[in-house]
Parts: structure tokens; C-alpha cells; sequence
């Protein structure tokens, strides 16, 4: 089983700015960390995936597009996902989760491991 450890959540107000980071503990050559998020009373949903192996295959949900970007330190095994322009819908707990191969996929249950979860609260 992969650990995933994430941080860098937190409160900020709309328009600002937070960065979250996910290392995973992890020998294995082709994976992607992907990351997701819930709020109370819905389904996981999408935000934004990325290949370790391949560079450039990167995937973002359509409410993010713009807004967040996902990058990587590989040395590290640590992903990276910088959102700004933060908005008051974007509340919700982040997951950081893990699969193996190459396609970013948006899928939940295409996930195998899958981090604790960090709080991001974004106020009006």
C-alpha cells in the first residue's frame, strides 16, 4: 500500500491563493497522483491529475481549468497543486490519491490508495 502524506491546506478568503502538497511513498516507475474533493453530503469529485512518468499528461476538471495548476517534484515523489483565484465553492476537503500507469484518469474508483484529507476553506 502507498501512503500518501498532503498538506498545505488552510483558510483564505476568495480571489486568494493556497498550495497543497502530496508525497507519496511509492518504488513504483509509472503512476499518477490525482487529486480530488468532497464536501458533506456529496460525491467525491474531480479536480486534477497528473502522470509522474509523463511529463506533459496532465488532466483538470472544467471548474478549475485556469485556476489551478498541478506540478512535480520527482526526486521527491511529491505533487504539487497551486490553486488561485480561490473561490467560495472550492470549500471543501482535498484527497490526494494514488494509481498505477500513465493516464490521468478522473475516475475515483480507478484509485488504489488514497491520502487522509487536508481542509481548504474559502470565505465570501
Amino acid at each position: 500500500q502507498v501512503q500518501l502524506v498532503e498538506s498545505g491546506g488552510g483558510s483564505v478568503q476568495a480571489g486568494g491563493s493556497l498550495r497543497l502538497s502530496c508525497a507519496a511513498s511509492t518504488r513504483t516507475f509509472f503512476y499518477v497522483l490525482g487529486w480530488f474533493r468532497q464536501t458533506p453530503g456529496k460525491e467525491r469529485e474531480f479536480v486534477a491529475a497528473s502522470s509522474v512518468s509523463s511529463g506533459s499528461d496532465t488532466n483538470y476538471a472544467d471548474a478549475v481549468k485556469g485556476r489551478f495548476t498541478i506540478s512535480r517534484d520527482n526526486t521527491k515523489n511529491t505533487m504539487y497543486l497551486q490553486m488561485n483565484s480561490l473561490k467560495p465553492e472550492d470549500t471543501a476537503v482535498y484527497y490526494c490519491a494514488f494509481r498505477r500507469g500513465t493516464r490521468p484518469s478522473a475516475r475515483t474508483e480507478e484509485y488504489n490508495d488514497w491520502g487522509q484529507g487536508t481542509q481548504v476553506t474559502v470565505s465570501s
